[in-house]
C-alpha cells in the first residue's frame, strides 16, 4: 500500500502530464482537504481535451501487473459508486496511475482501452476523439525491483524455472534444484504470478506452478543483463593449444583437482550447436581458490593483457554452475546459462545466440 505522501505526489505528477498534453487542461473534480487520503485510492479528474468536457475516474495504486488490473478497474467504478458526495458524469473513463506498471499490465490495459500512468511519465489515454500516448523509462525504483529479480540467488530460481519449463515444481522441490531457500523461492515465484509469466495449480504446501512465457521471462532476463556492467574475467594464454584441445586438457587438469568448471560462450555454443567454422577463446566458469590456480599453472597459463586464448569467471558459489551438461568429452554451462552470456558479449556472438536459442532452447 502507498503512503498518504506517495499518492499525493503520483496524483500531482499526473495533474502535470495531462496539462502539458496538446489542446488539454485538468484539474481534480473536487480538491483534497489536508490529511485526506486520496478519496481511498481514487479521485476524479475533471478535463477538457480540445474543447470537448472528459471526466477521469482515477485509481491510485503502489504498482500495477497484470493480474491486478480487473481488480483496480472494479474497484474504481465500485468506489466511484459508493462515494457520498460527488458526481461522477456519464461515461467517465477510468484510468490507473501507480508508480510502477509492468509491460504486461500496460499491453492488458491498452487492449481493454483504459488509460494509465506511471511515475516517471508514461501516459496512455484514450481519449474520445484523441489518443494520447508518453512512454517513458520506467522510475529507477522500479527498474531496481526488476533487475533485483534477475540477480543473486533469485536468478538461480529463474533458471531452474526455464530449464524445466515444461514440468510442474512446488517450492521445496525447486528449492532442493537450484541450492536456494525455499522463503527465496516463494518470493520469487510470487513476483513471477504478478508478472502473469506462471500457470498456478492447488493451494498450501502442494501449490505448483509452471512457466507459462518462457520466453518472455527469457526476453526480460537477457534485456536486464544487457543493461548491467559486463562480467570480470580473467585472461590467460595456453601455449601450443588450439580450442579442442584447451578444452580436452582443462577438463583433464579439473578432473584429476576435483574442480567443478563449465566451458560457457562460445566454446559451449559451438559444442550444443555448431555454427561458426573456428573459434580462438575458450570462456570458462570455475571457483576462485587455490586449486584453480595449480590447475592453471598446470596448463602452462599465464596471465596476459590481450592475445588472450583463455578467459576465467570466476564462480563465486556452486549455484553458478547449476544445470551444467556433459556433451562430446567436457562439461559446459546450461543453455540458458550460455545464451545469457552470448548476449552480453561482443562480435558474432549475437548471432550465435539468436542461432542457440532457435536450435536447442526452443523458446
Amino acid at each position: 500500500m502507498s503512503t498518504p505522501e506517495v499518492e499525493s505526489a503520483l496524483i500531482a505528477e499526473l495533474l502535470e502530464a495531462l496539462r502539458a498534453l496538446p489542446d488539454a487542461a485538468a484539474a481534480l473534480a473536487r480538491p483534497l482537504v489536508a490529511g485526506e487520503r486520496a478519496a481511498m485510492n481514487h479521485v476524479c479528474v475533471s478535463m477538457q481535451v480540445a474543447g470537448r468536457p472528459l471526466a477521469l475516474q482515477v485509481g491510485i495504486r503502489k504498482a500495477l501487473y497484470p493480474r491486478d488490473v480487473r481488480q483496480a478497474l472494479w474497484q474504481i467504478r465500485d468506489a466511484a459508486a459508493r462515494r457520498s458526495g460527488d458526481t461522477i458524469p456519464e461515461g467517465a473513463m477510468p484510468l490507473l496511475a501507480a508508480e510502477s506498471i509492468s509491460a504486461g499490465a500496460k499491453e492488458l490495459l491498452k487492449t481493454q482501452r483504459v488509460g494509465y500512468f506511471a511515475a516517471g511519465g508514461s501516459l496512455y489515454l484514450p481519449a474520445p476523439g484523441a489518443l494520447y500516448f508518453v512512454d517513458k523509462p520506467p522510475s529507477k525504483s522500479s527498474s531496481r525491483a526488476i533487475r533485483s529479480l534477475f540477480a543473486g540467488r533469485r536468478a538461480h530460481v529463474l533458471h531452474g524455472l526455464l530449464m524445466r519449463h515444461g514440468d510442474w515444481l512446488c517450492v521445496t522441490e525447486l528449492a532442493a534444484d537450484v541450492l536456494a531457500s525455499p522463503s527465496t523461492v516463494s518470493t520469487v515465484l510470487t513476483e513471477l504470478e504478478r508478472l502473469d509469466w506462471l500457470d498456478v495449480r492447488g493451494q498450501g504446501p502442494s501449490k505448483q506452478r509452471r512457466v507459462s512465457q518462457p520466453a518472455a521471462l527469457l526476453d526480460a532476463w537477457a534485456m536486464s543483463l544487457q543493461q548491467q556492467p559486463a562480467e570480470a574475467m580473467r585472461r590467460f594464454f595456453v601455449p601450443a593449444m588450439k580450442a579442442d584441445a584447451l578444452a580436452a586438457g582443462l577438463d583433464g587438469v579439473c578432473t584429476s583437482r576435483g574442480l567443478d568448471y563449465a566451458l560457457t560462450h562460445e566454446a559451449a555454443a559451438q559444442r550444443y550447436t555448431p555454427f561458426l567454422s573456428s573459434i580462438a577463446q575458450l570462456r570458462i566458469r570455475l571457483p576462485a581458490g587455490a586449486a584453480t590456480e595449480a590447475a592453471l599453472g598446470e596448463l602452462s597459463a599465464r596471465p596476459v593483457s590481450e592475445g588472450a586464448n583463455l578467459l576465467v569467471i570466476d564462480a563465486k558459489s556452486p549455484s553458478d554452475l547449476l544445470f551444467r551438461q556433459r556433451v562430446n568429452g567436457v562439461w559446459l554451462a546450461s543453455p540458458i546459462q550460455t545464451y545469457l552470456d552470448l548476449v552480453r558479449a561482443e562480435g558474432r556472438a549475437k548471432e550465435l545466440a539468436a542461432h542457440l536459442r532457435r536450435e536447442r532452447i526452443g523458446f
